[in-house]
């Protein structure tokens, strides 16, 4: 079955980063030139890259001005864009499709203010990604700072009445830690959700994107840090989710 292939491009500061279990003090830095790394994508034949802003995912002023350039050069390569990080009110997502994100991910709103989510999941059918960030079977908002404070059952019940693109699945604890994915997990809420699931956190081996294509609940893969480190060659892994020997 043929998946999504979405490759992360993070950034803090402007630079093209990764961070382990979503810790600021444990980042690497990848590239200074995010423009490059987008057309890189573009160039081996992505379709749509997974865009994060930590500066705004943190609380800090989002970076919108480089957002914006790298939204515009994606459509000038062919490349769409799903943006998440710091998309927390209305005005932010609004913001972030009149820019031209194809979808937005959002998190800390799917939680904190369940009526304007949903309101805005009714305006913008098929744009908008929930994201559920999960360490120990609990949900994690504010850059995955906080507790959510509701159950995740209660919460994929809920997302299951919305009109979403899909659910960005992260397990917090092997984000970044190339330890291998959760796909339990993944499958487990995509379904719940009654959304394709969009599988997020150690990805390390062509071997998971293969795993992830034969679960029918699994819409995607998200992958960082095992494609910047060369661990998993970009062409290899297109060629996987797009289901060709």
């Amino acid at each position: 079955m043929a998946i999504d292939l979405l490759p992360a491009l993070d950034l803090r500061g402007g630079l093209v980063v990764r961070l382990l279990h979503g810790d600021d003090g444990a980042r690497t830095v990848y590239r200074t030139d995010p423009e490059d790394v987008l057309a890189g994508f573009a160039a081996a034949g992505v379709a749509r890259a997974h865009l994060v802003d930590l500066d705004a995912a943190f609380g800090e002023a989002a970076q919108r001005p480089l957002l914006e350039r790298l939204v515009a050069r994606g459509r000038e390569v062919g490349l769409r864009v799903q943006l998440g990080g710091g998309l927390r009110d209305a005005a932010s997502v609004e913001w972030a499709l009149g820019a031209g994100c194809e979808r937005v991910v959002v998190g800390s709103l799917a939680l904190t203010d369940p009526a304007l989510f949903a309101e805005l999941a009714g305006r913008f059918p098929g744009r908008l990604v929930a994201a559920l960030d999960i360490a120990e079977g609990r949900v994690r908002i504010a850059g995955w700072r906080q507790e959510a404070g509701e159950l995740l059952s209660e919460t994929c019940r809920r997302l299951a009445r919305q009109p979403l693109a899909a659910v960005l699945v992260t397990d917090i604890e092997r984000d970044g830690a190339l330890t291998g994915p959760n796909l339990d997990l993944a499958r487990r809420v995509g379904s719940a959700c009654a959304a394709p699931a969009l599988l997020s956190g150690g990805v390390r081996a062509l071997a998971d994107l293969e795993a992830a294509a034969a679960c029918p609940e699994i819409g995607g893969v998200v992958v960082g840090r095992a494609l910047y480190e060369g661990r998993i060659e970009l062409a290899s892994a297109l060629a996987v989710c797009e289901g060709r020997p």
